[in-house]
This record gives structure tokens, C-alpha cells and sequence, in this order.
């Protein structure tokens, strides 16, 4: 079992930057590769970035490529995504996930563990 836990979200305006976080305990955190997805009202949860275990490779949606970048710290359990130039249609919900495999990192049910999310808002 992996618990994961987000943090970092908020209000931002259109522009801004924000780092989110997701901390990992149970498992070895580095057994797992990671991602992060967003769930906006009324939509489908949405692939945003992935991770590699060791963290040498990275896929990255078009919607924030250039904009978005994914980072992890195997010693300090922890998961990072780095937001900046943010848009309004960035505003969701943020949920970080761990995978066993790396298959099929840019669907949800290549994941086997999620966050429980945290809200980032972005004003125009």
C-alpha cells in the first residue's frame, strides 16, 4: 500500500506559478513511477505528466508542455510539479499517482495508488 498526499494548490491569477507537491509513504517510493492528472467540473480525469522511478523520463500532455514540469526526490519520498504561466482552463483538481508500471502512465488505470487531490484555481 502507497499513501499519497498533495499539497500546494490555491488561488493564482492567470500568469502565476505554483509547486505542488505529493509526499509518498508505505512502499518504496522509488519502486513506482509517477504521475499527475486533473479533473476539472463535469470532465474526465486527465492525464497531465509522468515520471520515470528513477526520474530520467518524463511524458508531459501537449496542453502544458513548455508550461508544466514534473520532478521527483527518491530520498525525501516526495513528488513535484512545477506550474508556471498558468491558464484558467489549468483549474482543477490535482491528484498525484503511483504506478507499478511503467505501460500505461498516461491513462488512470495505469495507476494503482491515488492522492486525494488538492484544488488549484486560476483567475483571469
Amino acid at each position: 500500500q502507497v499513501q499519497l498526499v498533495e499539497s500546494g494548490g490555491g488561488l493564482v491569477q492567470a500568469g502565476g506559478s505554483l509547486r505542488l507537491s505529493c509526499a509518498a509513504s508505505g512502499r518504496t517510493f522509488s519502486n513506482y513511477a509517477m504521475g499527475w492528472f486533473r479533473q476539472a467540473p463535469g470532465k474526465e480525469r486527465e492525464f497531465v505528466v509522468a515520471i520515470s522511478r528513477s526520474g530520467a523520463s518524463t511524458w508531459t500532455a501537449d496542453s502544458v508542455k513548455g508550461r508544466f514540469t514534473i520532478s521527483r526526490d527518491n530520498a525525501k519520498n516526495t513528488l513535484y510539479l512545477q506550474m508556471n504561466n498558468l491558464k484558467p482552463e489549468d483549474t482543477a483538481v490535482y491528484y498525484c499517482a503511483a504506478a507499478r508500471t511503467t505501460i500505461t502512465l498516461r491513462a488512470p488505470g495505469g495507476y494503482d495508488y491515488w492522492g486525494q487531490g488538492t484544488q488549484v484555481t486560476v483567475s483571469s
